[in-house]
C-alpha cells in the first residue's frame, strides 16, 4: 500500500477505547479523513482522537509542525463544534516554516525526471534542519528574543543556498520573526505542554495510549 489503505478509519475505531492518541512523527503530509455522524473531518496534523471528548490528543516531539496549518485545522474543527482545548503539543517538536516549503519546491523542481515526488510542504527540509541542529522548535515561540536569534542563525545558511543555488531572493528573518511573534505564538502557546511527562503518568496509571503514525505501509 502506498496510501489510502484506511489508516484513519482504523485509528478512529481504536481511538474510542483509548485515553490518549499521539502523533509521533511526520507532518501535515499525512491526511486522515474521518466521518462522524455523517460529518466529514479531514485531519492532517491534529490526532484523530480530537473528535472524542474523553481523549487527550497529543502532537509529540517527533512531529514537524507547520503552525499555520495547525491553526487553520484548529479553526476548522472549532467551527464544527469540536473542543480543541484538550490538544497538547510538545515544546520540543520542530516547526515547518515558509523557507522549508520554498527549499522543498525549488529542490524538487531541479530534479526533473529524477524528482522524489515530495508533497512540497517542507517536511523533508524541516527534518534536515532538525538533524543539523538549526531547526526552530515550538518552545522557541515562547521567547521572542530567542526566536529571532534562532531564525537569524538558521536563515544565514539557508539564504545562501536559496540565493546562490536556486536564484531566490531569500527570506527576511526579522519579517518572519515579527509574523510568528504577532500572529502565531499567542495562539499556539496555550496548547504547549509537557507531553512526555503527561504520557509517562498515563502509562504508569495503566491508561491506554494509541500512537498514530503517518504514511503508508510501503512508504519509508
Amino acid at each position: 500500500q502506498w496510501g489510502d489503505e484506511g489508516k484513519g478509519r482504523v485509528v478512529d475505531i481504536v481511538a474510542k477505547e483509548c485515553a490518549h492518541v499521539v502523533r509521533y512523527q511526520g507532518g501535515h503530509n499525512a491526511g486522515h479523513t474521518l466521518v462522524v455522524d455523517g460529518e466529514v473531518f479531514a485531519l492532517q496534523l491534529i490526532p484523530s482522537g480530537i473528535l472524542y471528548d474523553h481523549v487527550v490528543p497529543i502532537i509529540g516531539n517527533g512531529v514537524v509542525v507547520d503552525p499555520y496549518v495547525l491553526l487553520a485545522e484548529i479553526d476548522a474543527l472549532t467551527a464544527k463544534g469540536v473542543n480543541c482545548q484538550r490538544l497538547m503539543i510538545s515544546p520540543q517538536a520542530h516547526l515547518v516554516l515558509p523557507y522549508h516549503q520554498i527549499l522543498d519546491e525549488l529542490a524538487e523542481s531541479q530534479l526533473g525526471d529524477n524528482k522524489i515526488g515530495t508533497t512540497k510542504r517542507g517536511i523533508g527540509p524541516a527534518y534536515a534542519d532538525k538533524a543539523s541542529r538549526v531547526g526552530i522548535r515550538v518552545e522557541d515561540l515562547l521567547d521572542p528574543t530567542h526566536l529571532r536569534a534562532r531564525l537569524h542563525s538558521a536563515l544565514a545558511e539557508r539564504n545562501i543556498i536559496l540565493r546562490n543555488i536556486y536564484g531566490h531572493d531569500g527570506v527576511d528573518p526579522d519579517q518572519l520573526a515579527d509574523e510568528l511573534i504577532r500572529e502565531v505564538a499567542p495562539r499556539v502557546a496555550p496548547y504547549i505542554g509537557d507531553t512526555v511527562g503527561h504520557l509517562h503518568e498515563a502509562l504508569h496509571a495503566g491508561q491506554r495510549v494509541l500512537f498514530e503514525g503517518a504514511q503508508a505501509t510501503f512508504l519509508d
